[in-house]
């Protein structure tokens, strides 16, 4: 049986990254990190995270190609 992936927080994801939950936020509202919200609660797939990263989401490219 497989074991699926659980939620985490924004605590969690700053941990992850190594970053300031300011920085979490920032990226949701600028740079479109995946984020599922719940609430006034914010919710995350680390593996989504990852992907996100990996695609470059976090990058200074990505930052100046959202401002447009």
């Amino acid at each position: 049986m497989a074991t699926e992936e659980r939620w985490v927080g924004v605590e969690d994801v700053a941990a992850h990254l190594g970053v300031n939950k300011d920085s979490v936020y920032r990226w949701i509202d600028k740079m479109g990190l995946p984020a599922h919200r719940l609430g006034r609660l914010f919710r995350f797939k680390l593996s989504e995270v990852d992907e996100w990263v990996r695609a470059g989401g976090a990058s200074d490219k990505a930052r100046h190609d959202k401002s447009e």
